[in-house]
């Protein structure tokens, strides 16, 4: 009879997580709060236990956040202090070179600036704090939410859509009418320029070109 581990579990400060990432849309993270501030203290609590944020356990024992960036920090920026994780792979014992390189080649990483540019590993922030802002990654949340595509276990999904949307509607667009970039996207998102981007739902009769 096969023996079934359940995953290992336990509470972390999440001054102390690590972001594999540069940024995240703050317009996002501000949605993420605002619902954690209205739920009630009930709902809080079955809320933590259901969503466990999965790490890496890095050199000197550090935690490296692979998802729930948006979440760590809204939880953050609502003065919760601790979170829920759970270890997915634990490389404390590789050089420090090495676990960048095997993060990187695993999809565990996304070194990309505010601009879609890549940085060097050593720029990633330190702490979930110090994550910038991304507008386009608020943008393409935004546009999975009101049906623009599916959601896709593609390793930063949305920040593939993030850097689509970066290259054709301006930022200005962004920054002055939200709503009107929102409407942008989806016309975007729903047109054969983006079938090659994970979750598109556009018509089938354009797929395969």
């Amino acid at each position: 009879m096969p023996v079934v581990r359940e995953p290992r579990l336990q509470v972390v400060a999440i001054a102390d997580l690590r972001p594999t990432q540069m940024t995240v849309g703050l317009r996002e993270v501000k949605t993420k709060r605002d619902e954690w501030r209205k739920a009630e203290e009930e709902k809080q609590s079955a809320f933590l236990g259901s969503h466990m944020v999965p790490v890496i356990k890095g050199p000197r024992d550090r935690y490296y956040v692979i998802d729930h960036h948006h979440l760590c920090r809204a939880l953050l920026e609502a003065e919760q202090s601790q979170v829920q994780i759970t270890v997915i792979a634990n490389l404390s014992r590789l050089e420090k070179d090495a676990f960048w390189v095997f993060m990187d080649n695993r999809g565990w990483l996304h070194p990309y600036d505010a601009e879609g540019k890549r940085r060097g590993w050593a720029e990633l922030p330190r702490r979930i704090a110090d994550l910038a802002d991304d507008p386009y990654r608020s943008l393409a949340g935004a546009l999975r939410r009101a049906g623009g595509y599916a959601k896709d276990t593609t390793p930063f999904a949305e920040f593939l859509w993030a850097d689509f949307l970066r290259r054709r509607i301006k930022p200005g667009r962004v920054e002055r009418s939200f709503a009107k970039a929102l409407d942008a996207a989806m016309v975007l998102a729903r047109s054969g320029e983006a079938d090659f981007l994970p979750g598109w739902c556009g018509p089938s009769d354009q797929a395969g070109g």
